[in-house]
């Protein structure tokens, strides 16, 4: 974790009071001061500010069930936070577990924990996101048995050198499937789609892992330990990071 991120973490400072208080020379760590806010600690470290022991606070697992035009930061910029109008304190500290665009709704899980949020959105992770996806064209009974097929083949998507990696597919009605992947490259569903001559028009994200968004929209809620827990055990997926 970055020192200035510790600091933050373990008071009450904002991060630029935090930085300016490390480049004073008050924080020591293992008995030596550091200045560069940047520099890297672990919770292990003897870190003091001012002589005072710090302790982190603990660290935080959220489930949210992100709106429509909303963007999974924490300011709000063209469209408003995924974090405005939610009760959460100190929700500049919070990131998020693999973002959806501002069009897309369904489950974000955020933490102020990099390495839990790691094992969700690294590729080789393998964690699997289910995504319910609405299409602009009918699937055509010719398509039926075959485009499970192609998908779980991998598809070229435009730009890219290599194929996806397998998804699956199941298909629900003539425009609606449901779409399993476990990786994250750029609007990922959406190239998908368009790959096969169809177009994405709703994108909702139901599952991440083991977790189902079981929520209302605009909410949120804290996960449970065993939910936690369940990304910091063997790879969900069976499929061989983050699509929107």
């Amino acid at each position: 974790m970055r020192l200035d991120k510790f600091v933050c973490k373990s008071t009450n400072l904002s991060r630029v009071q935090a930085v300016e208080c490390i480049r004073a020379g008050n924080v020591v760590v293992n008995g030596l001061a550091v200045l560069v806010a940047s520099s890297q600690v672990h919770e292990n470290n003897t870190i003091t500010l001012n002589a005072q022991l710090l302790i982190p606070r603990e660290f935080r697992y959220l489930m949210i069930h992100k709106p429509a035009n909303t963007i999974c930061s924490n300011v709000d910029e063209a469209y408003p936070s995924l974090f405005s109008g939610l009760d959460i304190e100190r929700s500049d500290e919070l990131h998020v577990a693999g973002r959806l665009d501002a069009d897309t709704t369904g489950l974000v899980l955020a933490t102020d924990d990099g390495r839990w949020s790691f094992d969700i959105i690294h590729p080789q992770k393998d964690c699997t996101k289910v995504y319910r996806v609405g299409l602009s064209q009918n699937i055509d009974e010719a398509q039926i048995l075959d485009l499970p097929l192609q998908f779980t083949a991998g598809l070229q998507l435009q730009g890219e050198a290599g194929l996806t990696r397998p998804a699956q597919l199941q298909i629900l009605s003539p425009k609606e499937v449901l779409l399993s992947i476990t990786e994250g490259k750029f609007h990922q569903v959406k190239r998908m789609f368009a790959s096969i001559g169809n177009r994405v028009v709703r994108l909702h994200r139901e599952k991440i892992g083991e977790v189902s968004l079981d929520i209302k929209v605009g909410t949120w809620r804290y996960l449970t330990a065993a939910e936690v827990v369940s990304f910091k055990s063997k790879p969900q997926s069976t499929l061989s990071q983050e699509g929107q």
